[in-house]
């Protein structure tokens, strides 16, 4: 009886090697696109609160949290403009606070309309942003250090214009655009959302858009392109201090006042919501659904806070950590899937 020799099968590949590579290509998706990451950490921190806190969920928490984020969200998203272009703006905390004091002066001191004394502030804003602009292109100021000067002169002329003072008695316009409703929204939330749609669309549908990513990406191959670089930076820092100054009045008409201490430290936040949701603080990459999911995350972050009876002073103790984690992961990106940031 002779003995069989038998030639071992090929073993299939196991079930536990394929959800291994089915979590690796998750994991690698999640790390080249950074906006799906925040997204989907917004849905997990919403969920791990809500169990925690029943009122968290509630319609009158999220109409406040709409509000709130009416106000970082549109500064982030003029921040990320002026960042994708390789700048920086560290002026439109102090000078969202400046225009909230202009717009309440010029209706209240000078008699201005609501409506006149809302444009006036504006132009002036554009006015700083083309400031901006031009001293970083033609004069090559360091954006870091004009918008500094700008931030410390917006807080300084608060205080100037007002001796410290809150302005009162501002028009009743103010207030009902900044607390009314539309289908139970609120409405400065609707500004958020119709602010980001219009840089979506400027910035991935349209030609100028491409030329704004190309500037911060390499500027001198921008440049040989035969692309407007000077009118490309001017325009971001100019859209910034426009979005700064709607952002200032929006903040006056909830809470009716014009106060001289509001908007410095919102500069912070801006940033910190465009890094999270993916910006390169270098330049040239970020996307505004990032942005926008990045400033929702930081006000779900920050209200859940509150929610959850946690002190407010720890709340800048998480925003810092939480930009920390966001600068870092930006690094590992960078060094592990080649995404061309420096």
């Amino acid at each position: 009886m002779t003995a069989q020799s038998t030639v071992p099968q090929a073993n299939p590949p196991t079930t536990r090697a394929t959800a291994s590579g089915a979590a690796g290509r998750v994991l690698r998706g999640l790390a080249e696109s950074p906006e799906a990451g925040v997204v989907l950490a917004c849905v997990v921190v919403f969920i791990v609160i809500a169990i925690n806190a029943p009122t968290y969920k509630s319609v009158g928490n999220l109409q406040v949290m709409g509000r709130d984020l009416s106000q970082t969200g549109i500064l982030a998203i003029g921040e990320s403009l002026v960042i994708l272009t390789g700048g920086i703006d560290l002026s439109v905390g102090a000078l969202a606070g400046l225009a909230g004091i202009l717009a309440a002066w010029f209706n209240v001191n000078q008699g201005l309309p609501a409506i006149p004394a809302i444009i006036v502030t504006l132009i002036i804003c554009a006015a700083v942003g083309y400031w901006h602009g031009a001293l970083v292109t033609r004069l090559n100021v360091p954006p870091f250090v004009i918008t500094l000067v700008t931030y410390t002169t917006a807080q300084g002329l608060s205080l100037a214009i007002t001796s410290g003072t809150p302005i009162n008695g501002i028009s009743s316009l103010f207030a009902d655009v900044s607390t009314g409703y539309l289908w139970d929204i609120p409405v400065p939330a609707l500004f958020f959302v119709g602010a980001a749609v219009i840089a979506w669309f400027v910035l991935e549908r349209t030609y100028v858009g491409r030329q704004v990513y190309a500037v911060g990406g390499n500027r001198e191959a921008a440049r040989l392109a035969g692309i407007p670089i000077r009118r490309r930076i001017v325009g971001t820092y100019v859209a910034s201090s426009v979005l700064a100054g709607v952002v200032g009045m929006v903040a006056i008409g909830r809470m009716n006042v014009a106060d001289p201490s509001v908007g410095p430290g919102w500069e912070l936040i801006a940033i910190a919501a465009a890094v999270v949701g993916g910006v390169s603080l270098f330049g040239g990459e970020g996307r505004i659904i990032g942005v926008a999911a990045g400033a929702i995350l930081l006000e779900l972050i920050a209200n859940g806070l509150l929610a959850l009876h946690v002190s407010p002073y720890y709340q800048q103790v998480v925003q810092g950590a939480v930009l920390g984690i966001a600068i870092l992961l930006d690094r590992v990106r960078a060094s592990y899937f080649g995404r061309g940031r420096r």
